[in-house]
């Protein structure tokens, strides 16, 4: 049957992730590709949404989301970032990480509007830019340690150049920015008055003591910010699909006009469980330290393999280089180490739009120690 419209995304086809885990499932491999936990969530926030439930916490939020939740992520942002956020007016709750950066590009891209995204990319940026007319300017981020050359990000730039994306932790390097980084952004952003879309749902899983360096944490950056997180990340409830975003109120009001046609409101008793919740500091303070032993457990079981570790400072996803197993490229050693060894990854050329391949995989440590255990058992076989 031919259809009476031209697609919007003709080269886009199922994702690299759904690919994986589906061949994973296949071969009854241990699935480290997607990211996500294979262990459970509190009890005490189960418990406290389910007492939602029961309390007839059922029918539509405010569309903004509920007052309760945006009050006590206000008091979050100030008491990690010391800044202060309007929960009335600059907060608004989203139905996952993946849909608040839609609906930012959404509120402000339109055709021929040119976005500057870091390549290798989370997979949805460029799909959300393209579908809303706009044009991907693609920035390699330098590897192997994937930081952001500044000096070409400002050779980019042109008079069609409306937003600028960062990731931080980046997924899927695992690589952070620090406060020149943020300062140099800042810079950049006024000098052209470009928007900002600052992508932070691994804000909480930073490691070796350094510091997560959010546009929040700037005035000036985020009085021209959209700020997206997850509580899907912190929570381990991927599966939730559960997210807000912070904007100043001027910028938040055009977000609202796009959100409130898309979802108009989000599960009503997952966010009265999760504005009790997050009345505990104690749930998110811990999380760097319990994700840093997880990295730290899978490198050490990984010393004996003939893999190359690069480095992670933070999300939940370690990058292998494979040179001294492999010259294949990363596509067909991802399929063959789920096949032969059993093990899903996913491989990094698919986060480049033309596909750079610098034989590099990734692997999800998001896991009960007893499945790195396993995974890596096989690993060090090859």
């Amino acid at each position: 049957m031919i259809f009476p419209f031209t697609s919007k995304l003709p080269d886009v086809g199922t994702t690299i992730f759904s690919v994986m885990s589906a061949l994973a499932a296949q071969h009854q491999a241990i699935n480290l590709s997607q990211g996500f936990p294979d262990f459970d969530t509190s009890d005490e926030l189960k418990d406290l949404v389910n007492m939602a439930m029961q309390k007839g916490f059922n029918q539509y939020a405010p569309m903004p989301g509920l007052p309760a939740l945006r009050e006590v992520l206000a008091a979050k942002v100030q008491r990690l970032y010391g800044t202060s956020v309007n929960a009335d007016t600059e907060i608004t709750i989203t139905p996952g990480g993946t849909y608040a950066i839609f609906t930012a590009i959404a509120t402000c891209i339109g055709p021929g509007d040119e976005v500057i995204i870091f390549e290798p990319a989370y997979d949805s940026y460029i799909p959300n830019v393209l579908v809303n007319g706009g044009v991907p300017v693609l920035i390699p981020l330098s590897y192997p340690d994937y930081y952001i050359d500044w000096a070409l990000v400002k050779s980019r730039i042109t008079t069609r150049t409306k937003m600028i994306i960062i990731n931080t932790p980046h997924n899927p390097t695992g690589s952070i920015l620090k406060a020149g980084d943020l300062q140099m952004l800042e810079h950049i952003a006024e000098l052209h008055n470009l928007i900002v879309l600052s992508d932070e749902v691994y804000e909480h899983l930073v490691f070796d003591g350094a510091t997560h360096e959010s546009v929040l944490r700037y005035p000036n950056l985020l009085k021209r910010s959209f700020a997206v997180f997850s509580f899907g990340k912190v929570f381990h409830i991927t599966g939730w699909k559960m997210g807000y975003c912070i904007a100043p109120a001027h910028l938040m009001a055009e977000y609202r006009k796009v959100h409130q046609y898309l979802c108009f409101s989000v599960n009503t008793p997952m966010q009265h469980g999760l504005a009790a919740f997050l009345q505990y500091p104690e749930h998110y303070e811990t999380l760097p330290s319990f994700f840093q032993q997880k990295r730290d457990h899978f490198l050490s079981l990984m010393k004996e393999s003939r893999f190359t570790p690069l480095p992670s400072h933070g999300s939940y996803f370690q990058l292998m280089k494979y040179d001294r197993i492999s010259n294949e490229g990363d596509k067909d050693f991802a399929v063959r180490l789920t096949k032969e060894a059993g093990v899903a990854s996913i491989p990094v050329s698919a986060f480049y739009q033309d596909g750079k391949d610098d034989h590099v995989v990734r692997f999800c440590f998001a896991k009960q120690d007893e499945t790195l255990q396993r995974a890596a058992e096989r690993l060090v076989e090859l």
